[in-house]
């Protein structure tokens, strides 16, 4: 397995992929354009369930996508340019996805994204992508077109970050915590090196869910939600996950190449039941127990990604511009898979905290207004929501 080490000079060594022409100004125009963003799944799930974070942009006074011929948003070259990701080297690492409901064109929608931005394939006959069901088989559940949506955002977003993984899609039978957990239990029980959750519900319990969560040595990220300050979304508020947050992401002409807000939806808070991670306690978060986030990623769909669905969603299907915390949690499962050196005996939480010089600090903006500044307002180390900061290649992770 590649040391930190070693990961950080493959990146220094990487030519990094140009941007895609016309990709990025495409998602910074998004939010002038007269679109607004959808929630793509229920924003209020009822207790014991789950609603998946996907934001679409739709047309102005609709809830229908802006769907287009080509793609609109960030792609691969993006987010690997952004985030200083290597094209390659997880050496086939496994990331699964974990999301409720059957996405019944995954595999296919998933060729068409990696064929689009030059991607090598990824196939069930190629063996880099499996999809299951939360038994481990193919009795799949029943569709439902906002899930569906969330399952392509999820597979492309792993695509772009770590394109050589190899992608496991495991389906719950329904959006309540129990099938979904379930879920990350069958994927857990494969060894994948990270597994990704792009949903979430109130803050609950560990002592209640935390079974599911639980697996030292796999990376399990969960999405903070798209609520803006909140005090919990769990599973993030999980003290066993990583908790991704949002930003806002736009070229920019410094050495990076690109700058970084807080996304005014980004989840974060602090959780009323689950203890405080041990690597934060010289983070200052200010909470007693759990603080959400960890790290985070691009989230705002008005900066935000291209994605290739064809399960219509309200009636509509093809390219369109997707954002919200679903975005962030694959992505940085996907930095976790390049990384690949969870400790067998620690959860992946701790290591940026033990890392966070390694990380793309974001000072600037605020998700809302809280009572103890850091909660919802960037600043120099760790704030609600952006947690320590972006990736800046896999290294602290």
């Amino acid at each position: 397995m590649p040391s930190r080490r070693l990961l950080a000079a493959a990146v220094v060594a990487v030519l990094v992929t140009p941007v895609l022409a016309g990709t990025a100004n495409a998602a910074q125009r998004a939010g002038s354009s007269g679109l607004h963003a959808h929630r793509t799944c229920t924003t209020a799930p009822t207790k014991g369930h789950a609603s998946c974070y996907a934001e679409v942009l739709a047309n102005s006074k609709s809830k229908k996508p802006h769907t287009t011929a080509a793609p609109n948003g960030y792609g691969p070259a993006d987010i690997q340019s952004a985030y200083a990701l290597p094209s390659s080297g997880s050496d086939g690492r496994t990331v699964a996805i974990v999301d409720a409901y059957d996405d019944p064109t995954a595999e296919q929608d998933l060729g068409t994204y990696r064929k689009q931005f030059g991607l090598s394939d990824c196939t069930s006959a190629d063996g880099c992508f499996t999809k299951v069901d939360q038994n481990g088989g193919t009795n799949y559940p029943r569709k439902d077109a906002g899930w569906a949506t969330e399952i392509s955002l999820d597979l492309d977003m792993v695509s772009a970050a770590c394109p050589d993984c190899h992608i496991l899609l495991v389906e719950a039978d329904s959006a309540s915590f129990a099938d979904l957990g379930a879920a990350v239990n069958q994927a857990a029980s494969q060894q994948p090196a990270a597994i990704s959750n792009s949903y979430g519900g109130g803050d609950a319990a560990d002592s209640q869910y935390g079974s599911y969560y639980d697996h030292k040595g796999i990376a399990v990220t969960a999405s903070t939600g798209d609520s803006g300050y909140q005090g919990g979304s769990y599973p993030a508020s999980s003290s066993y996950v990583t908790a991704v947050g949002g930003t806002s992401l736009s070229k920019a002409s410094n050495a990076r190449g690109w700058n970084e807000t807080a996304w005014s939806g980004a989840g974060s808070g602090c959780s009323q039941y689950n203890t405080a991670l041990p690597g934060a306690a010289n983070a200052d978060t200010g909470c007693d127990k759990r603080a959400m986030a960890d790290v985070s990623a691009v989230a705002d769909p008005n900066t935000g990604v291209a994605v290739y669905d064809s399960t219509p969603y309200q009636g509509r299907s093809g390219w369109a511009v997707y954002g919200g915390t679903s975005a962030s949690s694959p992505i940085v499962a996907g930095v976790f898979a390049l990384a690949g050196d969870v400790p067998s005996d620690g959860y992946s939480n701790a290591l940026p905290y033990a890392h966070a010089d390694q990380l793309f600090d974001t000072t600037s903006g605020s998700n809302g207004s809280c009572p103890t500044t850091q909660w919802c307002n960037a600043r120099q180390g760790w704030d609600g929501p952006t947690g320590l900061g972006t990736p800046n290649g896999p290294g602290a992770f």
